[in-house]
């Protein structure tokens, strides 16, 4: 009830582009829609293509409604197979199992299903995983629930958020009588740093995920999201399969993609899916029976089946589809390159360009007054720094801590993937409580 010089609070702390404004794709609600309530499968102002894709969908549900279990506990057998298809097309032909895939309710369950198989010993045979620093800011919360021990690796912040092979083995050699290091995390593209891997990143790490024998844990969410001049996305399972044997029948890969993708961005129907490849039967069957007695939810299952088979040009969906697509990944490449030259326009930050994905992770050079305030409060600089944003423009931030950094350094996590107005707004927001700040830390 206190008066504040805002009216709404306007968060760009996490990747919810329809918190911020976005609007879902048309074709997804309205296949789901006709799902939910099949007397719409009827309803002629639904393209046809949307009934005939929601008629299918419900033909393999049982009882055909979205209310029955799923057929099994790693998913509906009609998805997964719809998500080898996808990922057979996507990496051009290398071969995708349906036995290899794993459903479930959002991309954090099946990623803690995999760091709870790899949890085990105390002390200096405790499980280590080597992660990225910055990394997604849940990702230390899961390692710690899983009972692994975290091992940072630093992106290079001045070659926009790089990863660099004697950086891993600096990481590495810190492993030494305090932990077993099994596995190493990899965002592409990354999370929050927007950093797009080209071909030769990603074959160092394969190479170097082999010779330590290591399994590689890549959190691909955003692979629809790629928009830097010259960048491409390239999944690690099609540039494993495309390397020498030694590699490509040895290295254990294990994908993650989720509908909180960019352009899909149907965070709140929780539903992703993993790709295993190279990994012992027994392990896969344990990860496909990990969910029993559970069963993933039906829904999200469903609306993951149209985001890896969406209408084609044929389809009368197709044209309004490829246009909303469009309108997102536009706004989306418009949205980082403005606000990081505005960021970078700004006394006192410092923004690496993204190339892909859906934030930007700008540092901070605070005024040493307001780093020794925040000490005394017992926080960190940064935390600091979005508490008084929230308070006095109503914006809400990540702050950097959450996802790992060098100390002393600071950084901002923001959502660029918003209408455009509403970028607008927030940015004008920053500006002003920036400058303030400025006048107060001189």
């Amino acid at each position: 009830g206190a008066e504040k010089p805002f009216q709404q609070v306007m968060d760009v702390s996490t990747g919810d582009p329809h918190r911020a404004g976005m609007k879902p794709v048309s074709f997804v609600r309205q296949v789901l829609a006709a799902c939910v309530y099949p007397k719409l499968l009827d309803e002629k102002s639904l393209p046809l293509d949307a009934r005939q894709r929601a008629n299918t969908l419900l033909g393999v549900c049982s009882g055909r409604s979205v209310g029955s279990y799923s057929a099994t506990a790693y998913g509906i057998p009609y998805v997964c197979k719809s998500v080898t298809e996808f990922i057979m097309r996507r990496d051009g032909g290398v071969s995708s199992n349906p036995e290899d895939i794993v459903i479930s309710s959002g991309s954090t369950k099946t990623l803690l299903m995999v760091l709870h198989l790899m949890a085990s010993g105390e002390g200096e045979t405790r499980t280590g995983v080597l992660t990225p620093m910055p990394c997604p800011h849940t990702l230390p919360t899961l390692l710690n629930m899983a009972g692994l021990t975290l091992v940072p690796y630093q992106l290079l912040e001045d070659q926009g958020w790089a990863v660099e092979l004697d950086e891993l083995h600096r990481a590495l050699r810190t492993t030494r009588g305090h932990c077993s290091p099994r596995a190493i995390y990899i965002s592409n593209p990354g999370n929050p740093t927007g950093h797009v891997q080209d071909r030769k990143s990603i074959e160092e790490v394969i190479r170097f995920a082999a010779t330590e024998g290591l399994v590689l844990l890549a959190d691909e969410v955003y692979q629809d999201s790629v928009y830097g001049q010259g960048k491409e996305y390239l999944s690690y399972k099609r540039v494993l399969f495309e390397m020498d044997k030694e590699y490509s029948k040895k290295v254990e890969l294990v994908s993650f993609h989720s509908l909180s993708s960019a352009c899909m961005g149907e965070c709140g129907l929780r539903g992703a899916y993993m790709e295993a490849v190279n990994l012992d039967p027994a392990v896969m069957k344990y990860l496909r029976d990990a969910q029993a007695p559970s069963t993933p939810p039906v829904l999200p299952q469903l609306a993951l089946e149209v985001m890896v088979n969406p209408p084609t040009p044929e389809d009368p969906s197709y044209k309004t589809y490829s246009q909303e697509i469009l309108h997102s990944m536009t706004t989306l490449s418009q949205n980082a390159q403005r606000a990081c030259e505005f960021l970078n326009d700004l006394s006192g930050i410092k923004c690496q360009p993204a190339r892909g994905g859906i934030f930007l992770f700008p540092r901070l050079h605070l005024p040493p007054q307001m780093v020794e305030e925040a000490k005394m409060l017992g926080v960190e600089a940064d935390v600091l720094y979005c508490q008084r944003l929230l308070e006095e423009e109503g914006v809400r931030l990540g702050a950097g801590c959450e996802n790992g950094q060098v100390d002393p350094n600071f950084h901002i996590r923001l959502c660029v993937l918003a209408p455009s107005d509403t970028l607008d707004e927030i940015l004008a927001r920053l500006h002003s409580f920036h400058l303030r700040l400025l006048e107060r830390f001189p």
